[in-house]
């Protein structure tokens, strides 16, 4: 059975929107933070600066692209 990340992901989304919600009056994000995310989600802060820099949305809808590896040497017969 595949790894599925659909949860991981939609729980980022959730993250994002109060983020965005709670700018929008002025508030900072770290505010945001210590108040609403922490116990809710229970993670760290550094965690929540990376779920905040993650495209969760565009990857939820197209998934994830495939990194090319261009160190990797082929063969061209």
């Amino acid at each position: 059975m595949a790894y599925n990340n659909r949860n991981i992901l939609l729980k980022m989304i959730r993250v994002q929107d109060i983020v965005l919600a709670e700018k929008k009056k002025g508030v900072s994000q770290l505010f945001v933070y210590e108040t609403l995310i922490k116990d809710a989600f229970l993670i760290s802060y550094s965690t929540f600066n990376r779920w905040i820099s993650y495209p969760a949305k565009q990857e939820l809808k197209h998934g994830k692209k495939p990194v090319e590896d261009k160190n990797q040497l082929t063969f061209s017969f």
